[in-house]
């Protein structure tokens, strides 16, 4: 359920300006924390296409593709106005904006911002203070820097898709959006860490915030390994069940804590397995993992269902859980209670369901502030005259030139 309204100022980022040049997730899911955190994010957009992720899957609106629950998702909460930045006269209000702006974030690749006139050095000479946020593939600097960049093709350069291969044939895709989402994150902190340095000094900032090493550093174990020596620690991973039952599946594990491995023994009724010269210690247990996890999944399918195994797991005080389908995790009560599937509105739909910023704010979620921008540009005409002051002559002729679009 959608929590009410919270005041504007009770919320961390509110009074402060983010102009949004960024597009698909990485610099989207970013500014999009923001825009929940309580900033004003102006939303830059090509004219007539706008954001490429607007025809993704799943359209809201029949006979429209600019509607899709991606892009709502990801970008609730700002404002849309469509600037042409490969016209002098749509720079020039590129500038005008970022003279306002207390933040800028792009995810350009690296040289393209330069090109179009709001690069760093640009915009920092027209506002000092300015907080300067790059997101890209492979960071701004480095002999990969110009290498385009989705979070597949981070994954096949981070080492990340080559440890998840496993026992697999070859390596495969990911549904998950870690290198872009974690970017986005990491962006966030340190945009935040940049105001405060700003409240304190004065000064602006440049962060180069690259997806690659975002990824690197979400692994757990092998890259500390690696570096010093040690070996690649990746699929199967030692003391991770994924067990079937049935139709369905559990999933399990017993490394993280030392505790967790003797308890296993003593709810399978295996203490014989503690002193197998073969599991006698972790570093053995991790060379013989297979045999070891057939062990565990062939006792785990002794229960006669999934919520039977997890009920004698959480009983040892095991951590255990289904493997769900997205659709049987929306209808799961837990996430609803914590409000994490808010309701936006949608002028064709009414309203549209999306997920939260995932974490709360004095006991409560920090939600999205509104709906996605409809149209492209949507806010053109009210931001270039209520923010910029430009006359409405001005606007149109503007219009005329293309360097705006109106909708």
């Amino acid at each position: 359920m959608n929590s009410p309204p919270r005041p504007a100022d009770e919320l961390p980022l509110a009074g402060y300006t983010v102009l949004d040049l960024t597009r698909v997730l990485a610099g989207p899911y970013c500014t999009r924390i923001l825009a929940d955190m309580g900033a004003r994010v102006i939303k830059v957009e090509r004219p007539v296409d706008g954001d490429d992720m607007r025809r993704n899957y799943m359209q809201l609106e029949p006979g429209r593709t600019d509607q899709s629950s991606y892009f709502t998702r990801v970008n609730a909460g700002k404002e849309s106005v469509a600037i042409d930045m490969a016209k002098a006269e749509g720079q020039a209000v590129i500038h005008d904006l970022a003279r306002r702006a207390d933040v800028f974030v792009e995810n350009f690749m690296p040289g393209v911002a330069a090109k179009l006139a709001c690069d760093e050095p640009t915009l920092r000479a027209l506002k000092p203070d300015l907080v300067y946020c790059s997101i890209s593939g492979f960071g701004q600097t480095g002999p990969w820097r110009a290498r385009p960049a989705f979070a597949h093709i981070i994954n096949a350069a981070s080492g990340l898709m080559h440890l998840e291969q496993g026992d697999e044939p070859a390596p495969r895709a990911s549904n998950l959006q870690a290198a872009d989402v974690l970017a986005g994150t990491h962006a966030v902190g340190a945009i935040v860490g940049a105001l405060l340095r700003r409240s304190r000094t004065g000064n602006g900032a440049h962060l180069d915030v690259s997806m690659l090493e975002a990824l690197i550093s979400a692994d757990s174990v092998t890259y500390a390994a690696v570096l010093n020596g040690g070996e690649e620690a990746g699929n199967p991973r030692p003391g991770m069940v994924v067990a079937p039952i049935g139709d369905r599946s559990v999933a399990m594990q017993f490394v993280g804590s030392g505790e967790l491995w003797p308890r296993l023994l003593a709810l399978m009724e295996r203490p014989d397995l503690g002193h197998d010269p073969r599991f006698d210690t972790a570093d053995k247990r991790r060379a013989n993992w297979r045999v070891l996890r057939e062990i565990v999944v062939a006792w785990l399918q002794t229960f006669p269902s999934v919520e039977a195994a997890m009920a004698a797991l959480a009983r040892a005080r095991i951590p255990c859980a289904p493997v769900l389908k997205p659709a049987e995790l929306v209808a799961e009560a837990h996430l609803a209670e914590r409000g994490f599937f808010p309701a936006v509105p949608h002028p064709a739909r009414g309203t549209v369901r999306i997920t939260s910023t995932p974490y709360h704010l004095d006991r409560r979620p920090l939600g999205p502030r509104g709906g996605a921008a409809y149209r492209v540009g949507e806010h053109t005409q009210q931001v270039l005259a209520r923010d910029l002051g430009y006359s409405a002559e001005r606007i149109e002729a503007l219009r005329r030139a293309g360097a705006v679009d109106i909708p």
